[in-house]
């Protein structure tokens, strides 16, 4: 209930018993993570494919990739032990978040600060297709992107459907045609932003009470593993 009043989610979409539900399930997800994290251990986490970008970065070009791999290490420092066990328990986290939820792309994102002062979120894992990795913080990036938005106000976005929700007004970054419902929750370290979670699926009103239970319990899970890194 803490979380979901910073974050500004409504409790009652959790439906009866919300916080219980949410609490066990993320104690499996933490037992999960702890059982498998040897598995996979792999300096072939520090990478991943991306889209290009087009517009001059404003959107993400669908279908193709970047001959050249996204790096983590050149938003988070040189390779280390717990750089890589970090990386790995994401990893476990959101291909078992991806199982419980249902949903068909999810990822994790960390705040990060760049030596000029500018600040983004770096995509760490992720299920799904091939997207993005980083979503600049500024004003003018956030007025067309939920991920964004959410990384600046510290305020959860749920959109059950993105094609109504454009209709009326409302601006979206689009990664994949394809998505339909979007939930984008923050990462929270005190008062302080320290990441996102983001979750899209195929299917409107995808996001029902015991997707969203299973979704906060990825977010808290995911927000303690952030948190703790550097």
């Amino acid at each position: 209930a803490g979380y979901c009043s910073r974050a500004g989610i409504d409790m009652a979409l959790l439906g009866p018993d919300g916080d219980t539900r949410v609490e066990s399930e993320a104690a499996r997800l933490s037992s999960y993570i702890e059982s498998h994290v040897a598995d996979k251990l792999s300096t072939d986490l520090l990478t991943y494919r991306t889209p290009p970008l087009g517009d001059g970065g404003a959107c993400s070009l669908f279908g193709q990739l970047d001959p050249t791999p996204y790096d983590l290490r050149t938003a988070l420092g040189p390779e280390t032990p717990e750089l890589l066990h970090k990386l790995a328990q994401l990893q476990c986290l959101v291909e078992a978040a991806q199982t419980n939820t249902g949903v068909d792309w999810i990822g994790v994102y960390k705040r990060v600060v760049r030596p000029d002062g500018s600040a983004t979120l770096v995509k760490l894992a992720y299920r799904g297709a091939p997207s993005r990795a980083e979503f600049p913080l500024t004003k003018e990036f956030a007025a067309h992107s939920n991920n964004s938005q959410v990384g600046l106000s510290g305020k959860g976005r749920l959109i059950q459907d993105v094609e109504a929700y454009v209709a009326a007004g409302g601006e979206y970054y689009t990664c994949d045609p394809r998505v339909q419902a979007e939930a984008c929750l923050p990462l929270l370290l005190g008062d302080e932003v320290c990441g996102i979670i983001d979750a899209e699926t195929f299917a409107k009103g995808h996001f029902t009470a015991d997707v969203l239970a299973a979704l906060l319990a990825f977010t808290v899970t995911a927000q303690a593993i952030v948190g703790g890194m550097p």
